[in-house]
């Protein structure tokens, strides 16, 4: 079923099987290519990884839009499918009850006419939508799994809350990027206890908070399967221009892994890395001493591209992490992930690791704010332990 098509559908809520899970959709706002789209759309069409197309897994049964796009087509599938646009998250949630009534939840705070602030960080309301999350979990005495796209807060200490409010009333939850679990051309992956020498992404010149929080959590989704586990960021850099060179000749990060990241490249623009004008860096200091840097080339790069020097291994290793830009099916893994926490209970990405990217990210803007000073981060004490397998999408993608 294609989503042009949906205005020829009937009202599809009697038709809906007993016994599936209810799932309440909170966004900002859905219009085509939002990531409201991505997301929920899915849930009511279902996706295609590869070759294989995944039935809707659960059911979205209400809809909260935080603002209507002009092009707004959240109305229009809510008809479609027989669910209602309601006024508020708790009414999402409750469904007319007073009560939690619904078997998870979707928060997708992206997009939509929301302020920036000085430190170049969009104010997307994702603690307050999940704040009142929380509030309807209390008052019903019951949670469910929750799952909330990209970093959690552009503020540590809002993050750091809501990861608490998780472990508190020990619901599942699950954050972060579809890059971090989108196929890899070719497929590269480490097993537990692997001693990295050096770790670098290579990424786009989308440099304001969301496009390097990208970056950050496709790289730690590698690095974090290091030997000792995850203990967390030390310190964090970030650098522009002229200085990114700089460090490289100091040492701070490798120009040899960029080359070898480079190599995998798809679809890069004119010119060579010295001919960017503007390129950023963020530097990470880890509390095990490991150390591993993004670098985004803005005009030269438009994919996310990582390298490694594992212990061991006597080639730097290398791979894309691929994101179809024709369909956004990088979103349908991570979808599909998703439908499974809230069928099963269990996660298969640790919310961890977006917690410690979103306290790392929130520094590094903090580290730019500052005239680019190091920052030393003594909060960031996140430590867990990858899940023995990874997961990600397997196959080229499509």
């Amino acid at each position: 079923m294609r989503r042009r098509e949906f205005v020829q559908l009937p009202a599809l809520a009697a038709a809906r099987p007993p016994g599936r899970k209810k799932i309440a959709a909170l966004v900002t706002t859905y219009h085509v290519r939002s990531h409201a789209d991505n997301f929920v759309t899915r849930f009511l069409e279902g996706y295609w990884v590869n070759e294989k197309y995944t039935a809707p897994p659960c059911d979205i049964v209400s809809l909260y839009m935080d603002q209507v796009h002009p092009a707004d087509i959240g109305r229009r599938l809510a008809s479609a499918y027989g669910f209602p646009v309601v006024k508020s998250i708790p009414e999402a949630l409750t469904l007319g009850t007073g009560r939690l009534a619904v078997d998870g939840v979707l928060i997708v705070a992206e997009h939509g006419n929301y302020p920036d602030n000085e430190r170049q960080q969009k104010l997307y309301p994702r603690f307050e939508f999940f704040e009142q999350v929380v509030q309807v979990f209390r008052k019903s005495g019951r949670s469910v799994p929750v799952f909330t796209d990209k970093q959690l807060s552009y503020d540590w200490s809002k993050a750091k809350q809501m990861y608490d409010w998780s472990q508190e009333l020990r619901f599942p939850m699950m954050a972060g990027s579809s890059v971090s679990v989108t196929f890899r051309r070719p497929e590269l992956d480490y097993p537990l206890g692997t001693v990295f020498e050096d770790a670098l992404l290579v990424g786009p010149g989308w440099v304001s908070d969301g496009g390097i929080f990208h970056n950050l959590e496709t790289l730690q989704c590698f690095v974090e399967r290091r030997k000792g586990a995850e203990t967390g960021v030390r310190a964090v850099h970030h650098l522009e221009g002229e200085a990114v060179w700089k460090a490289a000749e100091q040492g701070l990060w490798s120009k040899k892994l960029m080359l070898a990241a480079l190599a995998r490249a798809e679809k890069s623009g004119p010119g060579r890395p010295d001919d960017v004008k503007q390129p950023v860096l963020c530097l990470l200091e880890y509390n095990d001493g490991f150390r591993a840097a993004v670098v985004m080339l803005g005009g030269l790069v438009n994919e996310y591209l990582v390298a490694f020097k594992a212990r061991g291994r006597s080639e730097i290793d290398s791979t894309l992490c691929y994101c179809p830009a024709e369909n956004s099916n990088n979103f349908s893994p991570l979808v599909d992930a998703i439908a499974r926490m809230y069928l099963t209970g269990r996660t298969a990405v640790p919310v961890e690791r977006t917690l410690l990217t979103t306290g790392a990210l929130s520094f590094l803007m903090e580290s730019a704010y500052q005239g680019h000073k190091r920052i030393e981060t003594p909060s960031l004490k996140v430590a867990y332990r990858a899940s023995t397998s990874s997961y990600y999408a397997h196959g080229r993608g499509s």
